[in-house]
């Protein structure tokens, strides 16, 4: 069987099971939410009863929505993501990601489990996200039917397609030039992943299981079902990925969080030319440093309007002092300000990156951690952005990628034929196809049709 990435059209397949109850747990920012939260919403269209099992910060966001909530820890995650001066210490160490697992996660993960058992009692299936280190246990403990899901292509590391892990601009990123190297590097990085997931497999001695892949790599992945809930288009199937890795397309959550536009941010938009929109997603966002003021600065040299989406601190924000021209908002809904855009600058988080893509405007990226720097590696080749470090984000470097970007025809051509394709995926409805597809037993059928 191979990986698939054709699309099938709802049609195709048999939706014969119904109200099924489907366990959907995830951790992290609103990114790591948004996309089970569309898939939610349509398997819950489709019949099935869903409990999405998270931190208890969540509740309201989910059960706004109609979801059946279930807590489970660590239960401080939204204020954890909101802690500026903690994300700004962590991203000048370059360690996000490590506290992550090391302070929160693993710590917690028998609690985690202990919760998420409880949870999945009764359940026909568990979907998790990959950093759900407890999932993969609990299904093995519990024998639930489960179901795997990765958000971004750096977590379905490649000899073939090594990702790029540190924050790089476009003229120093470099792969190795040899499946050979790739491979050295691949076990380098597991040689050191090790340490951070010693208590995953202490747990597992515990539980009397086996010893088994590492959760970071190959443990993460469910051997039923893996869901790629990118585009194709940025990650394209490789030979050593699991053998039933489905690539779905980009599940966007376009409901309550996309809310209407402000009236002064629309009539902003109606007086004059596209703008640049700016913004750093829902983490970073906390901690912007001199991102906005600097990127103020860059569309006044070259004569631009911007939009500056600054988040929930905007009421720190000078935003009676801006020049003409430039308008700060706290957010404005992705699906509806990017493509009345001139170009989106961004930080490369996977959500904002699938947003970016299917409006069809060129993208200038500033990675700061975690998978971002891949993402941007990625969309550099695919000819639709240009990609600078956070380190250097300056108002006169800004100017002079956004200058290549706005008027180098190219960018803007190849932007627009991506965002046609893009429109075309509807990767919500191909996630929930394969869903069923496995819980009707005609998961072979599905990706045989997927892969012809």
């Amino acid at each position: 069987m191979t990986q698939s990435q054709i699309s099938v059209s709802p049609s195709q397949v048999q939706h014969s099971v119904r109200g099924k109850r489907i366990i959907i747990t995830t951790y992290g920012s609103y990114g790591d939410v948004h996309p089970y939260m569309a898939i939610a919403i349509e398997l819950q269209a489709r019949g099935h009863r869903v409990v999405m099992a998270m931190s208890e910060g969540y509740r309201p966001k989910i059960e706004a929505e109609g979801i059946e909530f279930h807590a489970i820890r660590p239960d401080a995650a939204i204020n954890i993501y909101q802690d500026g001066p903690l994300i700004q210490a962590l991203k000048e160490s370059n360690r996000e990601s490590e506290y992550a697992i090391s302070y929160v996660l693993m710590p917690r993960l028998r609690s985690t489990y202990s919760d998420l058992k409880q949870a999945v009692q009764g359940a026909d299936l568990l979907l998790t996200h990959h950093l759900s280190f407890a999932g993969a246990l609990v299904a093995e403990t519990t024998g639930i039917p489960w179901v795997s899901s990765v958000l971004s292509p750096i977590s379905l590391m490649s000899a073939y397609d090594l990702p790029n892990a540190l924050p790089s601009n476009a003229s120093s990123y470099e792969q190795a030039t040899s499946l050979v190297e790739n491979d050295m590097l691949m076990r380098y990085t597991r040689w050191n992943a090790r340490f951070l997931s010693a208590p995953a497999r202490q747990l597992r001695a515990d539980l009397g299981l086996p010893p088994s892949y590492d959760p970071f790599f190959e443990g993460q992945h469910s051997p039923n079902l893996v869901l790629a809930l990118f585009s194709s288009l940025l990650a394209a199937p490789q030979p050593d990925w699991p053998t039933r890795a489905c690539v779905t397309g980009f599940p966007f959550y376009d409901r309550n969080y996309d809310r209407e536009l402000s009236p002064e941010l629309e009539a902003f938009l109606e007086s004059g030319n596209p703008p640049i929109v700016f913004t750093l997603g829902s983490l970073f966002v906390w901690t912007p440093g001199n991102f906005y003021l600097e990127s103020a600065i860059a569309v006044q040299k070259l004569g631009y309007r911007a939009v500056l989406l600054v988040g929930p601190l905007v009421q720190n924000f000078p935003c009676d002092r801006l020049p003409e021209g430039i308008i700060a908002v706290d957010y404005a809904p992705h699906s509806q300000i990017f493509s009345r855009a001139a170009a989106i600058v961004h930080h490369g988080g996977v959500g904002t990156t699938g947003q970016a893509l299917r409006s069809g405007k060129p993208m200038l990226v500033v990675p700061h951690a975690h998978d971002q720097p891949d993402n941007a590696a990625r969309l550099v080749r695919l000819g639709v952005a240009r990609t600078i470090s956070a380190t250097d984000c300056n108002a006169d470097r800004l100017a002079t990628e956004l200058k290549h970007l706005l008027f180098d025809p190219k960018y803007t051509i190849k932007a627009a034929q991506v965002g046609q394709l893009m429109q075309k995926e509807n990767g919500i409805a191909q996630a929930s196809n394969a869903i069923e597809a496995y819980l009707n037993g005609d998961l072979n059928k599905f990706m045989g049709l997927r892969s012809h």
